[in-house]
């Protein structure tokens, strides 16, 4: 298990934003208690996803995972992370809104808490003292266990903890970050550094490059995905065919997955704490789960940090 604040966490986080959108109920259901049986224990999601889908209107991911959860009677067992502040009817970090965005996730999460919750894009209109604020009455009222921080501009990430330093109010214990193998500028560097200043666990989002770190975009190969497009235009590049060629080796050498060995090496990074990953479908489900029993060689690492330098 990780650790992040006071939550014990299986070391891959899996993905909801697929649940209502790429997975209907059925196959999000089946994925859910594959991932539990196998010791999984960590879901992210948001309020806002499906919402810029076709028909989507945000929340749905949400209700399957509560709906889910009341169904197995495992609440007290998953750690569920949700997000705040892009859903269209709660636009925005004011504190009216935060206060009425996590009851109606509470709502359609079917339960009296939140584990993790995340601000998932910053609002410079607002001012972090009345965020913090905000998101410490949520704990002090037991709706949320632990707050988070995602997409945010470095200084207002500095000022929000040392906000919640200053004045003893609840503090971020995790930063969602854009980060995997041939997106590394976008954490590495000041972002980092900060979160290992304040000790914040990093839980990085498109752990897979939306898909190309599995290796199953090649050269002519014809790929249905919703999220093809995005994948492939990293064969574009030095850097995605470099890295996929090292990933074939390491995985060759520990006779495993692509996609695992892209998620371990993200897990054997500074402050990562859990990559998250999502599966459409219960086959991609168990290279994910694979990376918490699989530990990269330093030469591995070094090699696959190499190619994507």
């Amino acid at each position: 298990m990780s650790r992040i604040g006071e939550l014990d966490v299986f070391p891959l986080c899996l993905g909801g934003n697929v649940f209502g959108w790429t997975a209907d109920k059925e196959t999000s259901f089946e994925i859910l208690d594959a991932y539990a049986a196998a010791g999984g224990n960590f879901v992210d999601t948001s309020d806002s996803y499906m919402a810029s889908m076709p028909g989507g209107r945000g929340g749905e991911s949400e209700t399957i995972i509560g709906e889910w959860a009341q169904a197995r009677g495992n609440r007290d067992d998953i750690v569920i992370a949700t997000k705040v502040g892009r859903h269209p009817e709660r636009q925005g970090l004011s504190a009216a809104n935060i206060e009425a965005a996590a009851d109606d996730s509470l709502r359609r999460l079917r339960t009296d808490r939140i584990d993790l919750y995340f601000t998932h894009f910053d609002d410079p209109s607002v001012p972090v003292e009345e965020i913090m604020t905000t998101l410490d009455g949520l704990v002090a009222a037991g709706k949320v266990r632990q707050i988070a921080v995602s997409n945010i501009e470095l200084d207002r990430l500095e000022a929000s903890l040392e906000f919640s330093e200053r004045e003893g109010t609840a503090r971020y214990v995790a930063i969602q970050p854009h980060y995997n193998l041939v997106s590394r500028d976008t954490y590495e560097g000041p972002r980092r550094d900060i979160a290992e200043r304040h000790g914040l666990a990093a839980l990085p989002y498109y752990g897979l490059a939306s898909g190309f770190l599995t290796g199953k975009y090649r050269p002519g190969a014809n790929v249905e995905s919703a999220r093809a497009g995005k994948a492939a235009r990293h064969l574009d590049t030095e850097r995605g065919r470099k890295v996929l060629a090292a990933l074939d080796i390491v995985a060759e050498e520990k006779d495993t997955a692509v996609a695992t060995v892209a998620l371990a090496w993200l897990a054997a990074q500074p402050t990562v704490a859990a990559p998250i990953a999502s599966a459409r479908t219960l086959g991609q489900l168990p290279p994910l789960i694979d990376v918490a029993r699989t530990t990269l060689t330093d030469d591995q690492l070094k090699r696959l940090t190499e190619a994507s330098a």
